[in-house]
């Protein structure tokens, strides 16, 4: 999982401050060399780390800070503002053409970066702010890579340009721009090819197409796990062609997270886009304040209702009928698939646990907690039943359950345990009288020993 490594860190850092009644100056100097080490080892860029830890010191060193009550939360307060200054403070959105002209966005970047599928995932977001994109395939170089934008924007619901691989990059993208303008799309993603390396014949490539055809924005895509080598590549690409913004892709990798931290201080550049993940929706929009409290430990519920607005598709009438079912215990099988479903759609249960707040989990804990292969045996029961049976499951008699058991792979102690805390999780909620509406996975039941599901 992305910053892992420097949110273990830096928690540590921050819990011996917060231990301290007071602070001295030699503690607030020892606890940023802490952060100092801990950033670089992140591969934040040296001359961003260096200039970092000057500021924070100035402004933790001062009289409000040293003399307050609380001055170990003073300088987590002092480093979280700093962090979300140095990723760019407000979030930049891409510039579009006025009322119904066509914006051009260039992809560019190198190869195995994931430009073709970053194209598509922004296609896809654009959709959502009901904007019409027509991707180009400008790549007719690479293996497959018109075939991938293909199959992708099929998926996304998009449409696709090509001309096949005999014609110059710069005359797909003037014909897709004209075909564009009279099919009614208002945004055209040139797909442009990638090399191994920054090459001269990449740039004047770029640069041919830019002369073709009027690009608004230039969006460099970088491998978040390259770390420090995304930052030159973004420079070098700003320097030869010039760029608008950067899109980070495979933040959701083992990455220590050093791109980020360092593009926008470097280049200038603004990151807009963050890809988290490899299905086509699991691309997010940089926001540097969440992304702070994300590295810092504190969470990012924003995100996490961003995620759940896009991805649970209950309406209003439905949840409501979940709600007044769940109050009575009436919570079924067929609404625990919906729980799991929705679930599944917001990036698993170990997702949304890492970005709630306080939680100060680490993918080992997560796993630790959460036992995917009980998860799916769960699934695999409820969907071993009959429809009657998942909306009534009185009817489950012993013979029913081995059949399910059977269908499952399971044992029917598996069975007749599930069973059992499904029972007890409704009894709970009837209980409780509901309350409040409990959310998409308030009917869960779990294994127990102390593992999600509960």
């Amino acid at each position: 999982m992305a910053f892992e490594s420097l949110t273990e860190k830096l928690q540590n850092v921050f819990k011996n401050l917060r231990g301290k009644g007071r602070l001295t100056e030699e503690d607030v100097k020892a606890a940023l060399k802490e952060v100092r080490m801990a950033l670089l080892e992140a591969d934040v860029n040296f001359k961003v780390v260096k200039q970092f830890v000057k500021t924070v010191e100035e402004r933790a060193i001062g009289q409000d800070v040293m003399n307050g009550l609380n001055p170990g939360q003073m300088v987590i307060k002092i480093v979280n503002e700093e962090m979300i200054a140095l990723m760019g403070s407000e979030t930049t959105e891409i510039a579009m053409q006025p009322g119904k002209a066509v914006t051009v966005i260039m992809m560019a970047g190198l190869q195995g970066a994931g430009k073709t599928t970053a194209s598509a995932k922004l296609a896809g977001v654009l959709k959502r702010k009901g904007r019409k994109s027509l991707l180009a395939a400008c790549d007719i170089y690479r293996p497959a890579a018109i075939e991938q934008l293909q199959i992708n924007g099929k998926k996304q619901e998009v449409d696709v340009f090509s001309l096949g691989t005999d014609v110059k990059p710069s005359q797909i993208a003037s014909e897709a721009v004209a075909y564009a303008e009279k099919n009614g799309h208002n945004v055209v993603i040139l797909d442009t090819a990638g090399r191994l390396h920054v090459d001269e014949d990449m740039m004047a490539e770029l640069q041919e197409i830019k002369e073709k055809v009027s690009v608004h924005q230039t969006l460099l895509v970088v491998d978040a796990m390259t770390g420090q080598d995304a930052v030159n590549v973004a420079k070098q690409f700003d320097e030869s062609v010039g760029i608008d913004g950067v899109i980070l892709t495979k933040l959701d990798g083992d990455t220590r997270g050093g791109a980020a931290l360092s593009i926008r201080a470097v280049t200038g550049r603004p990151i807009l886009y963050v890809g988290m993940g490899e299905k086509l929706s699991d691309m997010e929009q940089f926001y540097p304040d969440r992304m702070a409290g994300r590295i810092l430990g504190m969470g990012d519920v924003l995100s996490l209702i961003d995620k759940a607005q896009q991805n649970i598709d209950l309406d209003e009438e439905k949840g409501r009928d979940m709600a007044n079912r769940m109050k009575k215990g009436k919570f079924d099988f067929e609404d625990y698939l919906e729980s799991m479903k929705q679930m599944r759609n917001m990036g698993g249960l170990a997702g949304i646990l890492s970005m709630l707040p306080g939680m100060g989990l680490k993918s080992g804990d997560l796993e630790s907690m959460i036992d995917e292969k009980q998860l799916a045996h769960m699934e695999a029961i409820v969907l071993s039943m009959t429809p009657q049976e998942r909306r009534d499951p009185k009817l489950l008699n012993p013979r029913r359950k081995h059949r399910i058991a059977k269908g499952a792979g399971v044992d029917i102690s598996v069975v007749n345990r599930f069973i059992k805390q499904f029972e007890q999780s409704q009894k709970m909620m009837k209980q409780l009288g509901g309350g409040k509406r409990r959310g998409m996975f308030g009917g869960m039941p779990g294994m127990g020993r102390g593992k999600f599901p509960f």
